[in-house]
């Protein structure tokens, strides 16, 4: 194309610059169309991604197994505690009594056991008695020194010996002290009221942060109703709600990463795909969507995928529950 001269006429050159301008532009959508078109292949095709992902976790809800009035609560919502963390203490007043006297009724459980086996042996000491003397007579009643109603009265002596001796043993053979099944009894009671003193003292089951704390000093907790959450923060997850039609290539063990709302699209957090659920949200509403009037519109569900983060980037940059983000899956990856 000749350069423009001031010598040629206003027309040409302008039809010159129209031609370059428009050469230019052609150029710009070649360039823009090549770059989509290599995005298109090299990242649209790889992955598959969404802004409607949130952070999940399986919290722990703490629930006294004993019922009492509460003597001191410890920790308040957002505080950061460890498994074993003491959480809430109940007045074990209750608790205590009840251990002194399963205490008491394990000794004397004990004691009556051991009066059994000693019975056992008297038993048995006049069961032996009894016998030799039946046979010191049965020896004596051919010579005359013995008359057959002596003899007849020692055997009926020894009837109710051996009655006597098979009655203490029912009530200890099979078994020693210890292994007796009413001290078995009685230990059990024991070590339900010790376990039962031990739950006056409720604690934190695992690592997090407390949150929707129900119960103040004072008040009076039934056991089985839960008094507040323990939110684990390292050992949280996520739910990315995928459209039905991203997930053909989508399976678990595919790599994730992940950006969050909370932090920008700095930080970067690495995944896993643990699974699909069974069904899309719509399909676990509590009114669920009525497929059968006749009035039914297609609309692509989403699927929610549960996705594992790396504890190192946890440790390094927390997340809360219910934070949203936005997550990547590279369904090129065929691990």
């Amino acid at each position: 194309m000749k350069p423009l001269t001031r010598d040629e006429p206003r027309d040409l050159r302008l039809q010159r610059w129209r031609r370059r301008l428009f050469a230019g532009f052609g150029v710009l959508l070649a360039g823009i169309a090549v770059i989509g078109a290599a995005r298109w292949y090299f990242v649209s095709l790889r992955y598959v991604s969404t802004d409607d992902a949130y952070v999940g976790a399986s919290m722990a809800q703490v629930t006294p197994l004993a019922s009492g009035a509460v003597l001191s609560v410890p920790v308040d919502n957002t505080q950061v505690v460890k498994r074993g963390t003491v959480l809430l203490v109940i007045d074990p007043q209750d608790a205590e009594l009840q251990l002194a006297a399963a205490q008491a009724a394990y000794g004397l459980a004990l004691r009556k056991v051991a009066t059994y086996f000693a019975e056992v042996e008297a038993r048995q000491a006049d069961y032996d008695n009894a016998q030799l003397d039946y046979r010191r007579r049965a020896g004596l009643v051919k010579d005359g020194a013995v008359s057959n109603e002596d003899l007849t009265a020692a055997r009926n002596n020894v009837n109710v010996a051996k009655a006597a001796l098979d009655a203490a043993l029912a009530l200890t053979q099979g078994t020693t002290v210890m292994t007796n099944p009413a001290v078995l009894a009685a230990k059990a009671a024991l070590d339900t009221a010790a376990l039962n003193l031990t739950r006056t003292v409720v604690r934190a089951p695992v690592d997090g942060i407390v949150a929707q704390r129900q119960v103040q000093i004072g008040q009076w907790v039934q056991a089985g109703v839960p008094v507040m959450t323990i939110v684990p923060i390292s050992q949280v997850y996520v739910d990315a709600n995928y459209k039905e039609d991203q997930l053909g290539r989508v399976h678990p063990g595919q790599a994730v990463t992940l950006t969050s709302d909370l932090y920008g699209p700095a930080v970067i957090f690495r995944g896993r795909v643990i699974g699909l659920a069974g069904g899309s949200g719509a399909a676990f509403a509590i009114i669920p969507a009525e497929n059968a009037t006749g009035n039914w519109i297609s609309v692509v569900q989403r699927v929610p995928v549960r996705i594992s983060l790396d504890p190192r980037d946890l440790l390094r940059h927390p997340l809360l529950v219910g934070l949203s983000l936005t997550a990547k899956i590279d369904v090129a990856d065929t691990r």
